[in-house]
């Protein structure tokens, strides 16, 4: 049960109070929620050497299909299970159901972290 003196109850159960605040590299960020439109993408810096590409809103998704793979356009977003406020704003996110050009398909990939949208077809 370590928690690094955070938050942690003694073992009588009283309470053992913070030794400090979060540090900056403790701080996470808020979700970068992707509508539906002409793509714009944001590349940020990651830790390390790496950069993560942040989508903000996108047209397109790759949909894999029995055949492969296709591009197809997204044209709404039908449901989605993380937040049914979601539907309305159009913001797609891993396993919403989005229309797309070659059918209804649900998220696969996480579209504010890749930045980019893999989708499964549905039957």
């Amino acid at each position: 049960m370590k928690d690094h003196g955070r938050s942690v109850r003694k073992r009588t159960g009283g309470r053992r109070r913070p030794i400090r605040g979060k540090r900056k590299h403790e701080l996470g960020s808020e979700a970068t929620e992707t509508q539906v439109g002409e793509q714009a993408l944001k590349t940020i810096d990651a830790r390390g050497n790496t950069e993560k590409v942040r989508a903000i809103a996108t047209d397109r998704a790759t949909v894999a299909t029995d055949g492969g793979t296709t591009s197809a356009t997204i044209e709404d977003v039908a449901e989605n299970p993380a937040n049914p406020n979601y539907v309305r704003r159009n913001i797609v996110t891993k396993g919403a159901l989005i229309e797309t050009s070659e059918g209804l398909a649900r998220v696969t990939s996480r579209p504010g972290q890749d930045g980019q949208v893999n989708a499964v077809l549905e039957e």
